[in-house]
């Protein structure tokens, strides 16, 4: 689950959070993003490394990165070294760095002899860092995408000095997706089920609708990669690298009380 969270000693920070709640309704790891991606710094502070956990679940040993996290190779080689089965990619909806250039071309001040501007492709550039860890890690992938509709565009827009150029940007800026990678970061089957008929319907992802996407794993699956190439195991040089990470909640007092009273 992926929320925005409120630090408790600030009236104004804000966290860009993972919670991973197992069967019990227990939070099992609580990860704040290490540090928010370019335009999010208006948003959110910077997290600490006490959510870099892998945890033991009935279906696996499951951890978890948020969006841009997924290109930090520490971040993810610490969870790799935990016995990661199943690795939980976060996404954004939509993450646009440019004014799609058919918003541009309704603008007076609109140069069509200038370079097309080239958007943030959210399908090619998240599929490509969750597949990579799938492969490194020869565990399970989960790509996870918000999903943006025209009421959240609504709100957001509201209060814009230049309305219409925003909503038209976020329509047309490029969808994430939700889906499932193997371990060797290829597309993995998955269905959706049918509320009414309970049927299963394969999909290879979702993209423009609001689903719950499953699918039937083999961890026996995540063996036979590391025969190969075990990164955190036979194949890798502990005498050569080593890696430190720092799990400590970060907080911005400790105070020392003494029971004495005068």
């Amino acid at each position: 689950m992926g929320i925005s969270e409120k630090a408790h000693a600030s009236t104004a920070c804000l966290y860009n959070s993972n919670l991973l709640i197992n069967v019990d309704g227990e939070v099992v790891i609580h990860h704040r993003k290490l540090m928010p991606t370019f335009f999010e710094k208006l948003t959110w502070s910077p997290g600490d490394g006490h959510g870099l956990k892998v945890a033991d679940t009935p279906y696996g040993r499951v951890g978890g990165l948020i969006c841009g996290e997924n290109t930090n190779p520490l971040a993810r080689y610490a969870l790799m070294a935990q016995r990661e089965q199943i690795h939980i990619s976060s996404w954004p909806s939509i993450w646009p760095t440019r004014v799609p250039k058919k918003v541009l071309e309704s603008e007076s001040e609109f140069d069509p002899s200038s370079p097309a501007p080239r958007n943030y492709d959210n399908v090619l550039a998240n599929r490509l860092r969750a597949a990579a860890h799938c492969f490194e890690a020869k565990a399970f992938g989960v790509m996870c995408s918000g999903f943006l509709n025209q009421e959240a565009i609504d709100a957001v827009v509201e209060g814009s000095t230049t309305p219409e150029i925003l909503q038209r940007a976020l329509q047309d800026s490029p969808r994430g997706v939700s889906m499932f990678l193997d371990p060797t970061g290829a597309p993995f089957p998955a269905f959706i089920v049918d509320e009414k008929t309970k049927i299963q319907q394969p999909v290879e992802f979702l993209q423009n609708d609001e689903d719950i996407i499953y699918a039937d794993m083999n961890l026996e699956d995540c063996i036979e990669g590391k025969q190969y190439h075990d990164v955190v195991g036979g194949y890798q040089r502990l005498d050569v690298f080593q890696l430190q990470v720092n799990r400590s909640r970060r907080d911005p007092i400790i105070f020392e009380d003494s029971d004495f009273q005068e």
